[in-house]
C-alpha cells in the first residue's frame, strides 16, 4: 500500500520540491495551499496528487483538509508543515496586525495541523516535520515576526515529539537557510545575495531540493530513531557565528 503524505504550502518553492520527491519515492501527496489558481495549476498533471484548497490558520479548513485527505487515500503517513509567510519589517514598525497574521499561519497553523492529523498518524505510526528557518535559530534584522513564529515552531516540534512519541509518531524539524526561490530572487537586491554569499560557509544559496530531501528523509522509515531534532540545512550558515567571513577571507581553509 502507497505511503500518504500531506504537504500545506505545496504549491511552490520548497512544498512543491518536497511533493516531487514524495512522488518519485511512490507516495502519493494532498497538496494544500490556500491559492486556488497557483495550486491548480501547480499539481496539473501530477499523478496521485490530491489538490487541497485551504487556510491553514482556520480551524475548520484544517478539518476539512484531513477529511478530504482521508476520503481520497483512506490513510495519512506524513504531516509536512510547510505553510508559511514571511514578513520584513523593522521591530518599531510592525503592527499587531501583521504580527497576528505571521502567526496565524507560521504558528497555530502548524498547531492545528498537527492536532487535526495527529489520531491517522498515530494508526500508521507516521511522521511530522515541521518547516522552520535559520531565522528561528539565529536574530536577524526586520524578522521580529517572522523570527519569532519560526523559534516558536522549533520549540513545538518538542513539545509535540515528547507528547506524540507514545504513539509511535516522529516530529522533527528542519530550518533551511537562503534558498533561491523565485521570490527571494526577486526581493533580495544584489547586495544581500553578496552578504549572504560572504556569510555562508558553502558560499551559495540553498536549492529548494535540497531542503525537500531533508524533509522527505525525516518522514521515511530512514529516519525511524529521530524524534524531537531540528536539522538546519543551510550551507553551514549557523555554524558560523559572527565575523567569520572576514576570517575566512584571511585565512584559506585550502
Amino acid at each position: 500500500m502507497k505511503k500518504i503524505a500531506i504537504v500545506t504550502g505545496g504549491c511552490r518553492g520548497i512544498g512543491l520540491a518536497t511533493t516531487r520527491i514524495f512522488l518519485d519515492q511512490g507516495w502519493q501527496v494532498a497538496v494544500v495551499d490556500r491559492d486556488r489558481d497557483e495550486l491548480h495549476a501547480a499539481t496539473s498533471g501530477l499523478d496521485g496528487v490530491l489538490a487541497v484548497e485551504a487556510d491553514i490558520s482556520d480551524p475548520e479548513q484544517v478539518l476539512r483538509m484531513t477529511q478530504e485527505t482521508l476520503a481520497r487515500f483512506g490513510r495519512i503517513d506524513a504531516l509536512i508543515n510547510n505553510a508559511g509567510v514571511a514578513l520584513f519589517s523593522r521591530a518599531g514598525k510592525t503592527s499587531l496586525q501583521e504580527w497576528r497574521e505571521v502567526m496565524e499561519t507560521n504558528l497555530d497553523g502548524v498547531f492545528l495541523c498537527t492536532q487535526a492529523v495527529a489520531p491517522e498518524l498515530a494508526k500508521t505510526k507516521g511522521a511530522i516535520v515541521n518547516i522552520a528557518s535559520i531565522s528561528g535559530l539565529r536574530a536577524s534584522t526586520l524578522r521580529v515576526a517572522y523570527g519569532t513564529s519560526k523559534a516558536a515552531v522549533i520549540h513545538l516540534t518538542k513539545q509535540f515529539a515528547a507528547e506524540l512519541g507514545e504513539a509511535g509518531i516522529r516530529v522533527n524539524c528542519v530550518a533551511p537557510g537562503p534558498v533561491r526561490t523565485k521570490l527571494a530572487m526577486a526581493v533580495h537586491a544584489p547586495e544581500i545575495i553578496a552578504a549572504y554569499y560572504d556569510a555562508i560557509p558553502l558560499n551559495r544559496y540553498g536549492e529548494a531540493e535540497e531542503i525537500a530531501e531533508a524533509v522527505v528523509f525525516l518522514a521515511s522509515d530512514k529516519a525511524s530513531f529521530i524524534s524531537g531534532q531540528t536539522l538546519a540545512v543551510d550551507g553551514g550558515f549557523d555554524a558560523t557565528g559572527v565575523g567569520l567571513p572576514a576570517l575566512r577571507r584571511e585565512n584559506e581553509a585550502i
